[in-house]
């Protein structure tokens, strides 16, 4: 990447960085058009490609960008001091909301990825994306108070439980959204449906 880029004054870095990340995040990598991100960004296409040597050059740009954002805006500001499990999982719902809100393009360019895995990423972006998910995880599961479990039940199966639970419902959602275009759809029932789940496995676990 150019360091021209980086010297752009804000305003147009964002310009760019966002109309990049709906275009990859509506039409994938393959069929995402670079003619459609210089006019949304208002630039000239010549420029684009002085700043980014190829179009791929660009995605990986994009994905070291939204890592970067969901580490300073999300993950950051999930509190590890709360020890109740589900809360903490409220917790970096809102937390996600707010940052979605900050920058949508961030989360719907990472799901789109997440949904269709459409293409390879170098190694040393890799090994990123698996850092940023094993930090994820962390700040979901580290320091939890398991004594607030019911005592029928030993309290590390309650745990895995509501764990296996959530990731099912995880995996389930990636499967609705299979072919959805992430850039446009609503995702508030989603959210509604989350917190729902959450509130009904604490009335099944805890005590």
């Amino acid at each position: 990447m150019s360091e021209t880029f980086l010297n752009l004054d804000f305003a147009k870095q964002k310009r760019i960085v966002d109309a990049a990340l709906m275009e990859f995040a509506k039409h994938g990598y393959e069929k995402a058009s670079t003619n459609r991100i210089v006019k949304e960004a208002g630039i000239g296409k010549g420029m684009l490609f002085y700043y980014f040597k190829s179009k791929k050059e660009l995605y990986h740009y994009l994905f070291d960008y939204c890592m970067k954002f969901i580490i300073s805006e999300y993950l950051s500001k999930i509190d590890e001091n709360e020890r109740d499990f589900i809360e903490r999982y409220k917790q970096a719902g809102q937390a996600k909301l707010k940052a979605n809100v900050k920058n949508p393009g961030v989360f719907t360019f990472l799901g789109s990825f997440v949904v269709n895995q459409n293409i390879d990423l170098p190694e040393k972006i890799e090994k990123q994306y698996k850092e940023l998910r094993t930090l994820g995880y962390s700040k979901i599961y580290n320091n939890i108070d398991t004594s607030l479990f019911r005592e029928d039940v030993e309290g590390e199966k309650i745990f895995k439980f509501i764990r296996w639970s959530m990731e099912g419902y995880e995996k389930e959602l990636l499967q609705r959204l299979q072919g959805v275009n992430l850039s446009t759809f609503d995702a508030t029932p989603y959210w509604d449906e989350f917190y729902e789940y959450l509130d009904d496995l604490k009335k099944i676990f805890y005590k």
